[in-house]
């Protein structure tokens, strides 16, 4: 038996705090990125299965709504606790289920930990404003008025989560709405339900009441749009892809409900000719093939001043040649596998049409490097990409990254912003003024100066523009969008009338 799995070694649905069976009867099943080995049965849930975990949920949002915020604050700390105490067997869930790193893997379990301290922190500022009502003049006797706002949980949240942070995107999601007094059923990506589940258990264990969360997995086509359809769900919050993103969002605007969308990206890295080379190669590398270029802020393009291309793109081959690829378990692996044989696929593919289009492969451009059973791909530098190859458009979600070369400024935002995606990007450059009118000039949420493109504060806004999201992640603005805010006046002239 695998530590940390549940004890009949299932990953069953959790519905009102009782491992549930789907109602279909059936099971996928989980197997590891790495060597094709199989670590459990995953649950098949289907449409009833959704419902059955959103009345679930409902029945909670009066009482957990009612909760005092100190005691969700206590809840949530207590949580994160656990979550340290449990580091070492969620971080061999993780790279077990998806491929990470142990090394990454830890880290995320960490911030995983942090995120739900962030949002205990923020259950004391979860508040409304107060404004001066005699600074309007209409309606009469505002001399005599106090108004302010609340702030109400608005209700059930679905929250459906990506597999390339199965703890820490999950946590995202589920931290924020707890801390708003909002009841969960969680979606995990069908890769890692047991590092979900595992999560789940460590809540209960903190004291979290029966209900409050609720995980559902199964196929995004049934469980996904069955739980963002329900009438009693009122936010949904996920992270995915573009295509899935906007239909979702199109089935939410059907009922109203608000959604945070964190989608795509195909984010650029430019360097200018008077960058520091070996800090910007040593940023692309990490920014590009960090969990195999399966993030979502990856550094997925390299713009770079054609002065600099040359030994720049050498450079970066090189070092990318070097690292170590391996089982995500081995403490000295730098490079892990893809998720599974369809994202090889995908990888291959865009390789080989951007080679078609003359593009050179410095390195790389091969599957292998990994143990037999596993979905490896080595580590990719492409030159002399043209702005229009499918690499160059497409998010590839893999260890492969084209360079393409720029003359000036206006060509370099010209081709970074040329996709329809806008989350985070990054610039090199020893000139501050060229740096900043860079960063004004790209149409994305998020740019950083001479660091890589994966940058991210927990705690702090985040989220993309056009294809790449709606809304903002971040404790606080998450925790805003998952309330509804309500004004209050009280009128204190003598009697209660309205005044003069």
């Amino acid at each position: 038996m695998i530590d940390g799995l549940p004890a009949n070694g299932r990953a069953d649905l959790l519905i009102g705090g009782r491992p549930t069976e789907p109602s279909s009867g059936r099971y996928g099943e989980v197997r590891d990125p790495s060597d094709g080995s199989l670590i459990g049965p995953v649950a098949l849930g289907g449409p009833e299965d959704v419902r059955a975990a959103v009345d679930a949920a409902a029945a909670q949002e009066a009482p957990w709504g009612a909760t005092p915020g100190h005691e969700r604050a206590r809840l949530l700390r207590e949580l994160a606790r656990r979550i340290r105490e449990d580091r070492t067997t969620l971080a061999r869930l993780i790279a077990r289920e998806v491929g990470k790193p142990i090394v990454d893997a830890r880290v995320e379990v960490e911030r995983a930990a942090q995120v739900f301290e962030y949002a205990a922190d923020e259950i004391r500022h979860l508040g409304g404003e107060s404004f001066p009502a005699d600074a309007y003049p209409m309606p009469s006797g505002n001399e005599h008025r106090v108004l302010f706002t609340l702030r109400d949980p608005i209700g059930v949240v679905a929250a459906i989560g990506p597999f390339n942070f199965p703890l820490n995107l999950l946590s995202h999601k589920i931290a924020p709405a707890l801390a708003a007094g909002n009841p969960v059923v969680a979606k995990p990506t069908s890769a890692a339900p047991f590092t979900a589940l595992r999560l789940a258990e460590l809540a209960r264990l903190a004291g979290l009441p029966d209900g409050v969360l609720n995980i559902v997995l199964g196929p995004g086509g049934a469980v996904g749009d069955a739980l963002v359809t329900h009438s009693k769900v009122r936010l949904v919050t996920f992270t995915g892809s573009t295509a899935v993103g906007t239909g979702i969002a199109a089935k939410a605007a059907a009922s109203a409900k608000r959604v945070i969308l964190e989608m795509g990206g195909l984010d650029p890295m430019v360097v200018l000719a008077d960058a520091d080379l070996d800090g910007a190669v040593t940023a692309a590398l990490r920014g590009a093939f960090g969990f195999a270029g399966q993030v979502c802020t990856a550094s997925k393009r390299l713009l770079i001043a054609e002065p600099l291309a040359e030994r720049f793109g050498a450079e970066l081959a090189l070092r990318a040649a070097a690292l170590r690829i391996g089982p995500a378990l081995e403490e000295t692996t730098q490079l892990g596998p893809v998720i599974d044989a369809a994202a090889l696929e995908r990888i291959e593919g865009l390789v080989d049409e951007a080679r078609s289009r003359s593009a050179r492969i410095l390195t790389g451009g091969v599957r292998g490097g990994g143990p037999a059973g596993g979905h490896f791909y080595r580590p990719t530098v492409l030159d002399g990409v043209p702005r229009d190859a499918r690499i160059a458009q497409e998010e590839p979600f893999g260890p492969i990254v084209p360079i393409l070369r720029f003359r000036d400024e206006a060509e370099a935002l010209e081709i970074a912003n040329g996709t329809d995606y806008g989350l985070q990007a990054s610039i090199f450059t020893k000139d501050l003024s060229a740096a900043l009118r860079l960063a004004r000039g790209l149409r994305v949420g998020g740019v950083h100066i001479n660091d890589p493109t994966t940058l991210r504060w927990d705690a702090l806004p985040f989220g993309g523009v056009r294809g790449s999201g709606v809304g903002r992640e971040g404790l606080a603005r998450a925790m805003a969008e998952m309330t509804e805010e309500k004004l209050v006046s009280i009128n204190y002239a003598p009697g209660g009338g309205p005044g003069p």
